[in-house]
């Protein structure tokens, strides 16, 4: 037997002597009468979920199956959680979770780029599970306007179409709830980083409410030209006329000029100071700009008929705007004094329209219960895109010296006008026969992309590709008397990319994926939690790898596999956990990177946080965060040493105000967040934020 079946099976044993040992605990004990306990879970999705445990997620089946009895890996964190760590990005939020690699090239405040079980998730990101549509890497969406972010793992475009293997991270905005509060308050940290923010809703009738979210935030790094100025409004409406009917508005807009990270030679990080080197700055102040834009509206309704039947549907419109400047490293000079660089530009206008229409249904046969949906998904997408790239000047790497502006013209221009439209028709069966609990999932796509593209080497090229695929998904689960539920499950996805590989002069085909998992999950009754074992095998083909400069090649196949445990739990009324270990195994096959690993796929990841309520007011937590060792790059070039960090949290509450203190990287280790051909980033260094607000 090899060594991950082995982990899984005494994970999973260990969960189940630890729900008996709760049970028998429980019968043996002399009758304790205790103090009236309020639960305030719900089965409704769009309810923000309390403390540290998110029971509900509507990610993986579209519907109000609980967490616990969905035969698929799937990690909520919640807006509490956010709050108590200080995320300020969705990196930040994702830390604490089993598989994912948060933050793979340190502080970027363009976009998030995850990692999930070893692959790269920036064409994972949804937002109300509508997927974020955008083709160079997904829009960083501002964090303090979620309620909580979801983690699917592994394929799932039986629902949800064309996607990636990776699986899904799907960002919750806030929405409105049917009670008020309001929140405003101040930011500041040891960067110099300043924000001011405010959460208020408000029930203005037994059938309406409505919220409005918003911030303003000047985010610096420990690079200090690397400054993104943001400001963020949401805004959400329900009206619910009866029972049977719910209307949610909810829109965004998002205003920002994050600067592009130029990264550090990797030769330069072997020899240098490496303190004062995640500090230095190897870009172009003079030179490096950018301007953007993020607006979304969407609508969601959902009617319940007098046939039993309910009528759902999720629409939003996008729209994206972009324009910046930047620089990037190549190496160093012949004599290792000057680092070599490269500048690009890119501009970018992209409109999306998504709209997913649901019927569902719950019908009893017999002993058999069936949850029925019936889905029509369609999704339409236009890029106008220009990139060009630049001779840049060498710049000192000792002591840099700006002021050296790149060579005109550019040397490489890339201007596209592409189309992408897809529609998906897609049926999903939940079966419940006692303590089975089973699903079926089936989805019939028609993908088109046309247009066309334009670079200085090639000419003009028509685009006019047509992809269909069907795709699935089929688990099995059984819950038992103690709150363990074991299952298993198989998966798969398929996304298709546009234009040709670089390298073969070939159209590129879909990206394809497929998972096996098996695993086990416990939700006990005596106290808020959950916790889960899985042992998973990915196999991802076609993927496109990005050679940099506008090309790329398209790789045989990858395969990831490994084992995760997670655990999330308010241990009383005073304690909260999150703890998780993932071991995962990637190689690639065929090309020339034949065996290697993919970069960014730590073997080992773990952390612990923890959370305690001393009930006078103050709360403190504080977490550790292990990530193993990794390659950089996909030709495995270079070695990424493993890191351990520490973070701590306190927050202290007197009357309305409140008062809260995060530090991050307590012992400031310096560490390589990312290595390749580009370049190395830094993780972020130590920092200190503080905020206070004032709640009423």
């Amino acid at each position: 037997m090899s060594v991950e079946p082995r982990i899984f099976l005494l994970a999973g044993a260990s969960l189940l002597a630890l729900s008996s040992g709760v049970a028998w605990s429980q019968q043996a004990a002399e009758p304790i009468l205790l103090d009236e306990i309020v639960l305030t879970a719900s089965s409704d999705a769009s309810v923000q979920a309390d403390g540290y445990v998110g029971g509900q997620a509507q990610v993986a089946t579209k519907s109000n199956t609980p967490v616990a009895e969905t035969q698929q890996s799937i990690s909520v964190v919640t807006s509490q959680q956010i709050e108590d760590q200080g995320a300020q990005t969705l990196g930040q939020a994702l830390n604490y979770t089993a598989g994912v690699v948060g933050q793979p090239f340190g502080a970027d405040p363009r976009f998030d780029s995850p990692t999930v079980r070893g692959f790269e998730a920036r064409g994972s990101q949804y937002v109300n599970g509508l997927r974020q549509l955008r083709d160079f890497g997904s829009p960083a969406f501002e964090v303090y306007g979620l309620q909580q972010v979801e983690v699917l793992k592994g394929p799932n475009s039986s629902l949800y179409g064309a996607g990636s293997p990776a699986g899904i991270i799907n960002q919750v905005q806030k929405r409105a709830q049917d009670f008020d509060f309001s929140e405003a308050g101040l930011g500041y940290d040891s960067n110099d980083s300043a924000q001011t923010f405010f959460d208020l809703n408000r029930v203005a009738s037994p059938t309406l409410s409505w919220r409005l979210t918003g911030i303003l935030r000047d985010s610096k790094t420990q690079i200090r030209e690397l400054t993104n100025e943001r400001g963020y409004l949401g805004a959400a409406l329900r009206y619910a006329p009866d029972d049977a009917t719910t209307v949610d508005v909810i829109a965004s807009y998002t205003k920002d000029a994050p600067i592009s990270p130029p990264g550090v030679p990797f030769a330069l990080t072997q020899t240098g100071d490496g303190k004062a080197l995640r500090d230095t700055y190897f870009g172009e102040p003079g030179f490096d700009d950018s301007d953007r834009d993020m607006a979304n509206l969407g609508i969601e309704i959902s009617h319940q008929m007098d046939n039993g039947w309910t009528l759902s549907q999720g629409f939003r419109a996008e729209r994206f705007d972009w324009t910046y400047t930047g620089h990037y490293v190549s190496g160093l000079t012949d004599d290792g004094l000057s680092v070599t660089r490269g500048a690009n530009f890119q501009d970018e206008s992209t409109t999306g329209l998504n709209l997913d229409t649901r019927l569902s249904n719950s019908i009893t046969t017999g002993s058999v219960t069936h949850d029925l949906l019936l889905g029509l998904d369609i999704r339409q997408y236009d890029a106008d895109t220009t990139t060009q790239f630049f001779f840049g000047q060498p710049i000192d790497a000792s002591d840099p010296v700006y002021g050296g502006l790149p060579a005109t013209p550019a040397w490489y221009t890339s201007i596209s006008d592409i189309s992408q439209k897809q529609v998906g028709l897609y049926a999903q069966d939940e079966i419940t026969v006692g303590n089975w609990r089973g699903s079926l999932a089936i989805r019939q796509d028609w993908t088109e992309q046309t247009g066309t593209m334009f670079t200085n080497f090639d000419g003009d090229t028509p685009i006019d590709q047509s992809d269909s695929a069907t795709t699935g998904r089929v688990g099995l689960g059984y819950v038992l008397a103690n709150g363990v539920m074991p299952y298993a499950s198989y998966s798969t996805s398929f996304d298709p990319t546009i234009g040709i590989d670089d390298t073969t002069g070939e159209t590129l085909d879909p990206t394809e994926g497929k998972q096996w998992e098996v695993g086990v999950k416990y939700q006990p009754a005596g106290f808020d939690g959950l916790f889960s074992a899985a042992v998973y095998d990915l196999t991802q083909q076609n993927l496109v790898r990005n050679l940099g400069q506008g090309r790329r090649r398209q790789v045989g196949e990858v395969r990831s596999k490994g084992l995760e445990l997670e655990a999330t739990a308010a241990l009383s009324a005073a304690w909260d956990l999150r703890a998780s270990y993932a071991f995962n195994e990637t190689e690639q096959k065929g090309g020339p990177e034949d065996g290697l690993e993919m970069p960014n796929a730590p073997r080992h990841l773990a952390s612990l946080w923890l959370d305690r309520d001393f009930g006078n007011g103050l709360r403190a937590g504080g977490g550790i965060r292990h990530i193993g060792e990794r390659k950089g790059d996909f030709g495995n070039t270079f070695d990424l040493d493993s890191v351990t960090l520490v973070d701590l949290a306190a927050t202290y509450t007197r009357g309305n105000i409140e008062a809260s203190v995060n530090l991050n990287n307590v012992t400031d280790e310096v560490y390589l967040a990312n290595c390749g051909s580009f370049g190395c980033y830094y993780g972020e260094g130590r920092s200190v934020a503080a905020k206070v607000a004032y709640t009423w």
